[in-house]
């Protein structure tokens, strides 16, 4: 009797142990994904607080990234503007640039057209992931953008190749950001900031995708959980 008291208690004590692993893990889990159903009302509101215009592009300052990295007189193509609000931004700040944004999302297109721009920004509605517009660009603006994108390295190269411009002004979501990320990861629990995303780089993945693109990176900031570049094709940096 003492043997099969001592055989229960041995399991029951390995039971336990395992309960205990298993609780944090679902308790982390189901809080997840309430941090993530917070955060999408969160945004929503903000949103609305800021009128349409959510308050990031006002509290963050990305804007002036792109807008003191384009020289005078550039033509500049912002590939997924959206609803314009960084191109508005390049148009109103670099002095004599002509500005084209292109998106994919009609409605996004005429929200971008009805606002308040300036004579040297237009807008067009289209996919550039199919059909490129053409034309001399010097600084090809991709905001947000990479991640959505599946075939990057690919993409890139035909930027590159097709419209051979001076630079790619970059700005995409860290995956180091917050130690949070990578414990979702573990989890099995989503981890990235918007379900449309293929991919939320590191900072070596960045790189190494710049580099297979054939893309020299000049210059990185790493701000409120992202990465700023400008990068241009090697044939430019190398001058």
């Amino acid at each position: 009797m003492k043997r099969i008291a001592k055989r229960m208690t041995l399991a029951l004590a390995v039971a336990l142990s395992w309960l205990y692993r298993l609780i944090p893990v679902g308790a982390l889990k189901r809080l997840f994904r309430v941090q993530d159903d917070v955060q999408l009302i969160i945004n929503e509101r903000a949103l609305a607080f800021g009128g349409g215009e959510h308050p990031k592009h006002r509290l963050m300052r990305y804007h002036d990234f792109f807008v003191t990295r384009i020289p005078p007189g550039a033509r500049v193509l912002d590939i997924g503007c959206g609803y314009g609000a960084v191109a508005r931004s390049v148009a109103r700040g670099v002095e004599g640039a002509e500005v084209t944004g292109i998106d994919n999302n009609p409605e996004r297109i005429r929200e971008a057209r009805a606002a308040d721009n300036p004579a040297n920004l237009a807008f067009v509605e289209g996919d550039a992931l199919v059909d490129l517009p053409v034309g001399d660009w010097h600084t090809i603006v991709l905001s947000n953008v990479l991640e959505h994108i599946d075939l990057r390295v690919e993409f890139l190269r035909r930027l590159r190749d097709v419209l051979a411009p001076a630079q790619i002004l970059v700005r995409v979501p860290l995956f180091e950001r917050d130690w949070q990320i990578p414990m979702r990861r573990e989890l099995g629990v989503g981890y990235f900031s918007d379900p449309t995303h293929f991919i939320e780089h590191t900072l070596d993945e960045f790189d190494a995708e710049m580099a297979a693109a054939n893309l020299v990176v000049v210059e990185r900031v790493t701000m409120w959980g992202e990465i700023w570049a400008a990068c241009r094709p090697r044939v430019h940096a190398e001058r």
